[in-house]
């Protein structure tokens, strides 16, 4: 990472993307950087649209795998691929807890993006319910499901806005023993709804609250935003969930750069994360 970038490999597709965080000199050699496949060019902000510049062989999308688990790969116009990496931590975390449960967990999964999370907590043994406004991250999120095998799998996948959801949810007086949540800065729902990030958050944590079942899991909020800090979240999260037993824990998502002779190099920080878990 460097000068406001970061050059990161997809299997066999090494990208270029803009990263504000990477501040500092690049430590990569020159020729690596201008040898990446695909560069993103356009808006560096995180939800402004941008334009790939890559080979004309470079096909729409490419097969990848995490936790033994393929999906699909795609250069989109916001310059974001189908996964973040970081999550990783908080799938297989979760996976952990889902498949030491004593019976099949319910989880939710609030703006769900391409459904890894989904995909991963379905695999370890819960019954999912997947929600996302975008009908074309519901499409992706069901080809990653045939991809990985996992289409018998009970996921229950949704296109709807995350916030009239939940409150249809909570009238219906469903519970979840599990909960994540990875909300944008700033979305739209189906009908137009308007999502902020920080007008929103309290009022999806509250809504959040009251979809816990009796006998609760956990609950993993993630926010990409630099304007935020881990603390503002591990205080908000306190409020809602404070009194519950168990452990609350916050700190920011990184991904570690790797140098030219193999070693470990700086961390990129690339969001906040607050986690609630059951004793």
């Amino acid at each position: 990472m460097g000068e406001g970038e970061k050059l990161e490999r997809y299997g066999d597709l090494v990208t270029v993307r803009p990263e504000p965080q990477a501040m500092g000199a690049r430590r990569r050699p020159a020729a690596e950087w201008a040898a990446a496949g695909a560069v993103f060019t356009g808006d560096v902000d995180e939800e402004g649209p941008g334009r790939w510049r890559h080979a004309p062989s470079l096909g729409e999308s490419w097969q990848m795998s995490v936790s033994g688990t393929d999906f699909l790969c795609r250069l989109t116009a916001f310059r974001h691929v189908g996964i973040f990496p970081e999550q990783k931590v908080h799938w297989d975390w979760a996976a952990e807890r889902i498949a030491a449960a004593r019976r099949p967990l319910r989880v939710l999964n609030l703006f769900g993006y391409t459904g890894l999370a989904s995909l991963l907590a379905a695999k370890a043994g819960a019954e999912v319910t997947h929600v996302d406004a975008s009908k074309k991250a519901i499409a992706w999120a069901r080809e990653n499901q045939l991809l990985s095998g996992l289409d018998s799998a009970p996921i229950r996948w949704i296109c709807d806005d995350a916030v009239k959801f939940c409150e249809r949810e909570i009238r219906r007086g469903s519970v979840y023993d599990g909960i994540f949540l990875d909300p944008p800065k700033f979305g739209r729902g189906p009908d137009g709804e308007v999502w902020n990030l920080f007008d929103d958050l309290p009022h999806m944590l509250d809504l959040c609250r009251s979809l816990l079942s009796p006998d609760p899991s956990f609950v993993i909020l993630t926010a990409y935003s630099i304007r935020a800090s881990f603390l503002a979240g591990h205080e908000l999260m306190g409020d809602l969930f404070g009194d519950l037993p168990g452990r609350l824990e916050s700190g920011e998502l990184v991904l570690r750069e790797t140098l030219a002779d193999g070693g470990t190099g700086r961390a990129l920080s690339t969001s906040m994360f607050t986690r609630w878990s059951a004793p």
